[in-house]
């Protein structure tokens, strides 16, 4: 186990910890601790996010444990897919499409695409560059 203490401005403490099975030295402490809090950074970042901007989650949606974990799987999946479509149609940001034209037009293609038994099995794939074929 790691743990850092910072002391802020106001002599308030904050705590950070880490469970690792790497070798940690003084030397590799600061470097070690630096990752960890940028990766806490990103996954806390993505999660506001989601939370307030993207899919405004305000609630819980059951009160049964399997049915919220998958309902959040499934955002999580509906976040990755859009940030994916964001990022591989070119000229989105210069046409300055809402989210919603976003979410819309993705919709729109996956509803468009016929699946196949090909498409469900697994194989290595490439990711590229191109806009999708309907976008």
């Amino acid at each position: 186990m790691f743990e850092l203490v910072i002391t802020g401005k106001k002599g308030k403490e904050m705590r950070f910890q880490w469970v690792t099975s790497l070798q940690i030295s003084g030397h590799s402490a600061p470097e070690f601790a630096e990752t960890g809090r940028k990766r806490w950074l990103i996954e806390n970042e993505g999660f506001n996010i989601q939370k307030n901007i993207r899919y405004f989650i305000t609630h819980a949606n059951s009160l049964d444990y399997t049915a919220m974990k998958n309902h959040y799987l499934l955002t999580q999946l509906a976040d990755m897919l859009l940030q994916l479509y964001e990022r591989g149609v070119k000229g989105l940001k210069i046409i300055k499409r809402t989210l919603k034209k976003i979410s819309e037009g993705l919709l729109e293609c996956l509803r468009k695409q016929e699946i196949t038994a090909k498409d469900l099995e697994f194989e290595r794939i490439q990711i590229r560059k191109e806009p999708l074929p309907c976008g």
